[in-house]
């Protein structure tokens, strides 16, 4: 073996020799290595199993119902998040019977007006009274944008013109579907069916989660306008997850679904045939639009002309057919003044009245004391509504001297004449299973409507503390994990008598009802000024207590009581006029509660001379 070979030789044996070894060193790096990682991997493990995982603050939202709640009519319910704030709904209430003399009733705008400066604008579900009545009120006093869909910008704009604001606020119109921004909020317009066209429910979308509203609805598949309630942006925003639901509890006594209004349609039909060589009235509510365009359908089809009685009535029509939301042909609607140009068997009078309201066309019609229009047996008159609660005796007095005239007279008793605009139980329970929310609020209803609404959330699974039956002024706080009642801001209600609003309060109305129950007895007296001696009466003046001349004996020993009284008094009493009108008062009301059980209202009157 020479040299060479041996290098070879000794190179390959020491390669080879060396390479049991450098694999044993590459498996300890690598062994070595991999304990290091799984080192280094497990601490964190360790570390997350042990760590509590972090709360997501998010900024609270408030709910703030200031009417709607354990009441009829008068909705408004405020949304605040931060420095942000905007009103849902501002809507009126009818007076009741113990109110006297107010014509109507609106929210207290008392908490708003102190957060003026929070206000982003007003969002308005749809166009009755009880949403849009008290607006031209607010606005009067907060001027801020309005944004609501078509048909129901063109009613408030009638509003405004009668409150001389039209061009001061900013309208905006909003179809479904689209989203205005308030601040930190945004509130999604969505498509329901109602008593009236262009109704929204609305989706606000805040900090804290998702809150959906429905407005007044109802589910009608085959409405009118063939614009069916959007079941499906309702079912979308359950899956994404509902914080809260408020909705409509108006009819949520009443089991099954509601009818769709085209079952009016096919009575409207039926009747017109029994009418036929009458005269048809048919009284309905001034804003449902979709019947009274089921009405003009029967004109045509029957060949009549239509006359539009009430001014309500007048301007919703112009302003539905203006938008283009009610269709007649031309020449079918008649001007009232030339009504008479026609045989009566072909005329149809449109008007109001059907809540038996006393200075409505229909109630005067009733006790003929209307300057176009006399009852006669030749005259059928539809009544398409259903009594408001209170109102029946009112409805009953119209239709009995309604049929006094000879007049035949339908109403919703006897034929489908009427059907509801509100959701009923099973479309109340759809709504709730498509929100699927985790709160529920029951809103626009009396306290037992709110109570069975609740009723049917417990039914589709929402735990009892879940559920939440406020009150006006209630604030509802809510963070996204929990809600409730936190305090209470001021709410109640303003009278609105004539152009007075809220001057009438509860004083001015406990004496209303101590006049209008027990009359008033004025005192007269003249009390000479210088010497202070009595020189006149005391003379009585008896309004709406007795008949004075049939109660001549009760009203002169009146007199002589007071004369009694006067005498008695001291020189320093006399002097002391409200002392002295103490005095009158006291003696003469004993007087008259021993004789005839009567409280009266006692006014003493002192004249100087």
């Amino acid at each position: 073996m020479n040299e060479k070979e041996k290098t070879k030789t000794t190179r390959r044996s020491s390669s080879s020799s060396s390479a049991p070894a450098a694999k044993r060193y590459y498996k300890k790096k690598t062994a070595t290595a991999a304990q290091e990682t799984a080192s280094k991997t497990a601490a964190p493990a360790a570390k997350t199993r042990t760590r509590k995982p972090r709360e997501v603050k998010r900024t609270p939202v408030r709910i703030i119902p200031l009417g709607g709640l354990n009441e009829i009519g008068k909705n408004m319910t405020v949304f605040e998040c931060a420095n942000d704030m905007f009103i849902l709904d501002c809507g009126l209430a009818f007076p009741d019977a113990d109110m006297p003399g107010v014509d109507i009733v609106i929210p207290d705008f008392t908490y708003v007006e102190r957060n003026r400066d929070k206000i982003r604008g007003v969002v308005i579900t749809h166009g009755h009274e009880d949403h849009i009545g008290g607006l031209a009120y607010f606005l009067k006093k907060i001027n801020v944008p309005v944004y609501a869909t078509r048909l129901t910008i063109g009613l408030i704009e009638g509003k405004l013109r009668e409150q001389g604001l039209y061009g001061k606020v900013t309208l905006n119109v909003v179809e479904p579907k689209k989203t205005v921004k308030m601040g930190c909020m945004a509130v999604e317009f969505i498509k329901v069916n109602h008593s009236i066209p262009d109704s929204v429910g609305m989706a606000i979308h805040t900090p804290a989660g998702i809150i959906v509203h429905t407005g007044d609805f109802k589910v009608d598949y085959s409405p009118i306008d063939g614009e069916i309630i959007d079941l499906a942006r309702f079912g979308e925003l359950g899956s994404r997850g509902v914080l809260a639901l408020m909705a409509d509890s108006t009819n949520a006594e009443r089991p099954g679904y509601t009818h769709s209004e085209r079952t009016v349609g096919e009575s409207f039909d039926k009747l017109f045939k029994k009418g036929e060589g009458k005269r048809i009235i048919i009284a309905t509510f001034s804003s449902n639009i979709h019947r009274v365009q089921q009405i003009i359908n029967c004109a045509v089809r029957y060949d009549r002309k239509v006359a539009v009685f009430g001014r309500s009535m007048v301007n919703v029509i112009n302003t539905a057919i203006e938008l283009g939301y009610l269709k007649a042909p031309d020449g079918l609607i008649i001007d009232i003044e030339t009504m008479n140009r026609y045989d009566s068997e072909r005329i149809v009078l449109i008007t109001t009245g059907s809540q038996g309201e006393p200075m409505s066309a229909l109630t005067r019609m009733a006790m003929n004391d209307h300057k176009k229009v006399n009852i006669t047996p030749m005259d059928f008159i539809i009544i398409s509504a259903t009594p408001i609660p209170g109102n029946e005796k009112f409805v009953t007095r119209v239709v009995n001297e309604l049929m006094k005239s000879g007049a035949e007279v339908v109403y919703e008793a006897m034929y489908e004449v009427h059907v509801s605009g509100h959701a009923c139980q099973e479309e109340l329970k759809l709504m709730l299973a498509l929100t699927k929310p985790k709160f529920f609020i029951p809103v626009h209803g009396e306290y037992k409507h709110l109570k069975k609404h609740a009723g049917l959330a417990l039914q589709m699974g929402i735990p009892e503390s879940n559920v939440i039956i406020a009150e006006i002024g209630n604030v509802i706080e809510t963070d996204g994990a929990k809600m409730s009642v936190v305090s209470q801001v001021p709410a109640g209600r303003i009278l609105v008598d004539g152009l007075g609003v809220g001057d009438v309060g509860s004083i001015v109305l406990r004496d209303r009802k101590h006049l209008a129950q027990d009359g008033l007895i004025i005192i007269v007296i003249g009390i000479e000024k210088s010497s202070n001696e009595i020189v006149a009466g005391p003379d009585i003046i008896s309004r709406g207590f007795v008949y004075v001349r049939e109660s001549e004996e009760l009203i002169v020993e009146a007199k002589l009581i007071l004369a009694s009284t006067l005498n008695a008094c001291s020189a320093a009493e006399l002097r002391e006029w409200n002392t002295l009108k103490g005095k009158m008062r006291d003696a003469l009301s004993d007087y008259i509660y021993q004789k005839t059980k009567r409280s009266p209202m006692i006014l003493p009157i002192i004249m100087e001379t």
